[in-house]
């Protein structure tokens, strides 16, 4: 079930990202530019998730505007194309995926099992793309309108990572969902010993018109970073930096467990409860409680499905 109690106006309107299918690289909608120079394998994923139309519509603006490698490579992917072809803006949560969540698919028990989904087979698709990528930046957005964040992993590299990016405001260092892996933990990008990297940006609300800026301007600053792009094609569609950013470390994932959660009351994300022990809200009869006081809520969830993440719970490190 999901929360009635939030309907979003639909501010941004859907690609057309058909013309992007052929590519170049062998894999329906995924494009490689490769600049003759040696440097970095730079990629941005869009479309992870089909009802977030802000990395459509920064990976469309990159095309029409000509974003190309001064250096090393920059590969452009629509992830989970066949879900964002359905997108309808009068039932816009709808398509979120076509079968399964397409980010909680990358890990191997998955990805060599025989589960045949849309979403696991297109990600053994990918595969082959991401194993020769070093940095990637997977873009989405959240269901309430709340200020962007950058979600790093629990590695010191992705934690750095998203330090020097500078932006957004907000880190939220996580391992993930117990439903399964992330994009942004598949293979070398979870390792502390490789040298590949990955970030997960949360640009805004699904479908305000904010969140469009503020991946466009993510994605070039990461591009930037790698010396894949100039600082004349970053500052075409800039926002200021910041002036500091805050991490937030994340302790308790809360999956649902039972056939029923309920929440306590509503709430939209970054709320900070001061008392620990404050009733959240009930998988069936069992309470969830806060685990300690000034306890931040990231991305509380509306569809309350059993395996589900339900909210994030963290605290300020700095």
């Amino acid at each position: 079930m999901t929360d009635p109690a939030f309907e979003y106006p639909v501010e941004l309107s859907p690609v057309d990202i058909t013309p992007y299918k052929a590519g170049n690289t062998g894999v329906d909608y995924v494009t490689t530019f490769d600049s003759g120079e040696p440097g970095f394998h730079v990629m941005i994923t869009a479309v992870t998730h089909g009802n977030e139309l802000c990395g459509a519509l920064t990976l469309d603006h990159f095309f029409k505007k000509d974003v190309r490698p001064i250096a090393g490579k920059i590969t452009f992917a629509f992830a989970n194309y066949q879900a964002y072809l359905n997108f309808d803006a009068t039932n816009p949560s709808a398509s979120r995926f076509v079968d399964e969540d397409m980010n909680r698919v990358w890990g191997d028990d998955v990805l060599n099992g025989e589960r045949e989904t849309v979403e696991t087979q297109r990600a053994r698709e990918l595969c082959p793309i991401l194993d020769r990528v070093d940095m990637l930046l997977d873009i989405h957005s959240m269901q309430h309108p709340t200020p962007a964040l950058m979600l790093s992993g629990q590695l010191a590299k992705g934690q750095q990572l998203a330090k020097d990016l500078a932006t957004p405001e907000f880190i939220v260092s996580d391992k993930g969902h117990a439903a399964g892996k992330r994009m942004r933990d598949y293979s070398g990008f979870g390792d502390p010993m490789s040298e590949k990297n990955a970030l997960l940006l949360e640009a805004g609300q699904h479908w305000e018109k904010a969140s469009e800026a503020v991946s466009i301007d993510s994605a070039l600053r990461f591009l930037k970073l790698f010396g894949a792009i100039d600082m004349d094609t970053l500052m075409d569609n800039h926002l200021d930096l910041p002036y500091d950013q805050s991490l937030i470390e994340i302790t308790h994932p809360i999956t649902i467990t039972a056939e029923q959660f309920r929440w306590e009351q509503s709430y939209t994300g970054f709320e900070c409860i001061e008392q620990e022990g404050t009733i959240l809200g009930w998988n069936d009869d069992e309470p969830v409680r806060t685990p300690y006081d000034d306890c931040i809520l990231i991305m509380p969830n509306r569809r309350l499905h059993k395996g589900q993440t339900a909210v994030r719970l963290g605290k300020r490190i700095n």
